[in-house]
């Protein structure tokens, strides 16, 4: 009976520290909307900044199938070597699996304070085979942001043909 009562003590001390610290935890799995921006900062420290496209994939309520897409901006530091692996290794289209936590800044343009919520990644891991093409079994979204909510566009035949949303180049303010 006391074994039971120090793991029930143990899971309360645990689920309260919990509680009061919180959790600030990101996993997102998707298609990079354009190769890495990677700049190195006045410290010295190099950063780089990417757009990732998450897509959702449901039917609605008359049964036809509809996207979703979502557009996440990531930010790798190179305090563990993700600026250097990125820069090298990921390109627009490919497909990622990124952990990490939610940050959001502030700042005033022209006397007007905007904020902006952005992944920093503590991790990310290079999805799908080297001779994959963009797409890699997952549906790529087939929208830019500015296309959310106008007509869905038809999935991409299996010609092996990028999406439209990676032939064009992207108009995305950040």
């Amino acid at each position: 009976m006391r074994l039971i009562q120090k793991k029930i003590v143990s899971s309360q001390i645990i689920l309260n520290y919990i509680v009061m610290a919180g959790i600030n935890k990101v996993i997102l799995i998707g298609h990079l909307g354009r190769d890495p921006e990677v700049r190195t900062i006045e410290s010295g420290a190099k950063v780089a900044r990417f757009s990732l496209a998450t897509t959702e994939v449901f039917k609605d309520k008359n049964g036809e199938r509809k996207e979703q897409t979502e557009w996440h901006n990531v930010i790798c530091w190179n305090s563990r070597g993700l600026a250097d692996v990125a820069e090298k290794y990921l390109t627009k289209g490919k497909l990622i699996y990124v952990e990490g936590k939610l940050r959001t800044r502030s700042w005033e343009d022209n006397g007007v304070k905007k904020y902006t919520t952005e992944v920093y990644a503590d991790t990310f891991n290079m999805l799908g085979t080297k001779s994959d093409s963009p797409g890699g079994g997952i549906p790529m979204p087939t929208q830019e942001p500015a296309a959310i909510g106008r007509q869905q566009q038809e999935q991409q035949s299996d010609n092996g043909d990028l999406p439209p949303f990676l032939e064009q180049e992207d108009d995305l303010p950040f």
